[in-house]
């Protein structure tokens, strides 16, 4: 059985080696100790019976901006076990947490264009939708959707519905996931090769792999 609770600093190794086995961009450190202590409400981990951590989702808040908002810097879970509905249920925390704690308007991520399993899960089960697309956002220079989800009592919520999203690609031919925050050097983040990346706002970088259901 796998539980979905608030992360501790006792779960960061754990955390890092389960980015370290998914995605090709990692993080020093001190990026995750950056963000339990600045927002430990915003990260969750599925940890197995044995202890073991299985997934995560790093998150953040976007306090400085008009409109209060979250932002998820991070999603992966082991491929072990993808297909339980664990990426879901732990973006789901992080949201319900930025809603009571920070009262946040909406939520926003970055995912690849190309990734068309990540995209089918948050626009068709969580409800993302397409806000803009950044040209050359990936170190590769592939480009990025960025995406939102306004929260049902947020003021903005109406108007993104009415608004409504840009044309959806294709979601067959991908089972992995990807959700990963580019690299920030400000934060000591590095890149898979140990370069220094620029500094970035919370992104889908890299493939991260979490699972569909």
């Amino acid at each position: 059985m796998v539980s979905i609770r608030n992360a501790t600093v006792d779960d960061l190794f754990q955390m890092q080696h389960c980015n370290l086995s998914c995605l090709p961009e990692n993080y020093q450190m001190k990026y995750y100790f950056y963000h339990i202590l600045s927002w430990p409400q915003l990260l969750y981990v599925a940890e197995d019976s044995n202890k073991k951590i299985v997934g995560y989702v790093l998150a953040k808040m976007e306090e400085d901006s008009p409109e209060v908002h979250g932002h998820i810097t991070s999603l992966a879970v082991l491929r072990s076990h993808r297909k339980m509905g664990l990426a879901a249920k732990l973006m789901t925390a992080a949201q319900d947490a930025m809603q009571e704690t920070f009262n946040a308007e909406y939520v926003s991520l970055h995912v690849r264009k190309s990734n068309r399993a990540a995209f089918s899960l948050y626009t068709n089960t969580l409800k993302f939708e397409i806000n803009d697309i950044e040209a050359k956002y990936y170190a590769d220079s592939e480009d990025a959707y960025d995406m939102r989800k306004y929260f049902p009592r947020s003021k903005n919520a109406k108007k993104a519905a009415e608004a409504g999203a840009l044309p959806k690609p294709p979601t067959a031919g991908m089972d992995a996931l990807s959700l990963e925050e580019r690299p920030a050097g400000a934060d000591g983040a590095e890149d898979s090769k140990g370069a220094k990346a620029g500094q970035q706002e919370g992104t889908m970088d890299g493939e991260h792999f979490v699972d569909v259901s």
